[in-house]
């Protein structure tokens, strides 16, 4: 999972942009990079934190009118600087950008780009080989004048030759702005506009707090298969280009989004407030005598409120967060993860001391951080620990976007609920049922007719998803995995 933004300005956008690209720390934390346009394209990228790879020096040479930003965990490659976004290519005319997803086809479109057009995908980095397909279309007309049609019908190119999850945002040099959310939508993308005419500046982004923090007071989603194109002469073309079953992931709405964002016409506050509030009735049928209801921060913190609420039990603040530490789900390797657990929050004593404590948090995905939590919790002097998810178990690889590719991650394969409470060291396990996980994100937006719900399900909705591919990707991401793991012990050594 990745965050990406891009602004179309009337002013030096550097400002705007970095605000921007801190707010959607939250979807990457392995690297970030700022591209700016003013007749020539500046870039700066590097491994780590937004507040670590800029300063006040690189910051005062990316000028211009036209920014790329992006945050990045790898779900593709091995994370290394090279793979950061964004990326740009000096031909036809010049086209830069950045994308959150995962494309899924992404070797054999290298080999293929390097066999039949000559082209070297220098990275493993997947909207390097979008931009190289874009701009294979375009080349053809690279003595023309570039219109809206030729830039949907390259879009149109990379939707026949691309599979998987993308949401792109790019600049043609002296050309214009294009941003294409995939056909299914699996990744959310939104576009938003100030002003008229001349004075009119537009941004794109992954989540509409990005938005906020560029001062666009107003925005709406890309539909799924569709692009928009601004011109030089801020003339905004939009076109729905394929129609294919929406299926937004659901996922973002559990775990990644941040609250205060807005996400195809779904506030995701209220949406996890929905989410406590069906976990909390199926709750109230188990008839299990629960004396606090404690949130794992931060994400989970909305669903347990209104848990409390809804069972009329004390809610508490029982751990308390190190802000200085990362999400530790999109950390490299479970050795890592462990180690980050255990610095990243501390218990309350006085809240778990002789009571029935019920934990609540968004999903259960390796069990590295409820084991970890439930035995703080214990020794914290907790009586009883009933663990609740507010998302139903996760069983299935992602190959959307998201971090867990391999089946053998999920502590709830092959795993009845008692196996999994006895693994992570819980009482009892709780699981948001599937239908009510569904219902309670779609209650505000019922155009929506389904969620890509792979991780939970196993069915993909872009229907290109082999046994084969699968076991591909998992062999691949164990290899990764062991490198990553492995620098981390020498690093450490």
């Amino acid at each position: 999972m990745c965050g990406v933004v891009g602004i179309y300005d009337n002013e030096e956008v550097i400002g705007k942009i970095y605000n921007a690209v801190l707010t959607i720390q939250h979807r990457g934390q392995d690297s970030a990079g700022i591209l700016t346009y003013n007749g020539r394209y500046h870039l700066k990228k590097g491994n780590g934190l937004v507040r670590d790879i800029f300063d006040q020096g690189n910051i005062a040479r990316l000028r211009g009118h036209v920014g790329i930003g992006h945050t990045r965990y790898p779900t593709v490659g091995e994370g290394s600087v090279e793979d950061a976004q964004p990326f740009w290519i000096n031909y036809p005319f010049g086209i830069a950008g950045a994308h959150n997803g995962n494309v899924t086809n992404f070797f054999e479109l290298k080999k293929e780009l390097f066999e039949k057009s000559h082209k070297i995908i220098n990275s493993n980095c997947d909207v390097e080989v979008i931009l190289n397909i874009f701009a294979e279309y375009i080349e053809r007309f690279k003595s023309q004048e570039i219109t809206p049609e030729i830039i949907f019908n390259a879009v149109k190119y990379v939707y026949k030759r691309v599979k998987g999850s993308y949401s792109v945002v790019l600049h043609i040099a002296n050309k214009g702005m294009v941003a294409f959310r995939d056909p299914y939508g699996l990744r959310p993308l939104i576009f938003a506009q100030n002003g008229n005419g001349a004075d009119a500046n537009f941004a794109f982004a992954s989540e509409s707090v990005a938005l906020d923090a560029m001062g666009f007071t107003s925005h709406e989603d890309l539909a799924p298969g569709s692009a928009i194109f601004i011109n030089n002469d801020r003339q905004v073309f939009n076109k729905v280009l394929t129609k294919k079953p929406f299926r937004p992931c659901i996922f973002e709405y559990i775990y990644f989004a941040r609250p205060d964002s807005n996400l195809n016409g779904i506030n995701v506050y209220r949406a996890r407030q929905e989410l406590g509030n069906k976990l909390a009735k199926k709750i109230k049928k188990l008839n299990i005598e629960v004396d606090v209801v404690v949130p794992i921060p931060d994400s989970s913190r909305t669903a347990a409120i209104e848990i409390g609420k809804v069972l009329k039990i004390k809610y508490r603040e029982g751990l308390v967060k190190n802000r200085y530490i990362g999400r530790t789900f999109i950390m490299p390797g479970n050795k890592v993860r462990r180690k980050s657990i255990t610095h990243k929050l501390n218990p309350i004593r006085d809240v778990f001391n002789g009571k029935n404590i019920l934990l609540v948090d968004d999903s259960i995905v390796r069990g590295n951080t409820s084991r970890s939590i439930i035995q703080m919790v214990r020794n914290a002097g907790a009586k009883k620990i009933y663990f609740a998810s507010y998302s139903s178990p996760l069983t299935n690889p992602c190959v959307y976007g998201i971090d867990m590719q391999t089946k053998n991650e999920f502590v709830a394969t092959n795993s009845t609920n008692d196996e999994i409470a006895e693994k992570i060291g819980a009482d009892i396990v709780i699981y948001q049922d599937l239908k009510d996980m569904e219902m309670a994100v779609r209650k505000q937006n019922k155009n929506i007719k389904s969620f890509c719900k792979a991780c939970f399900t196993g069915i993909y909705p872009t229907n290109d998803v082999s046994l084969k591919m699968l076991e591909k990707i998992e062999e691949e991401r164990d290899i990764i995995r062991e490198k990553q793991e492995n620098n981390n012990e020498q690093d450490n050594s």
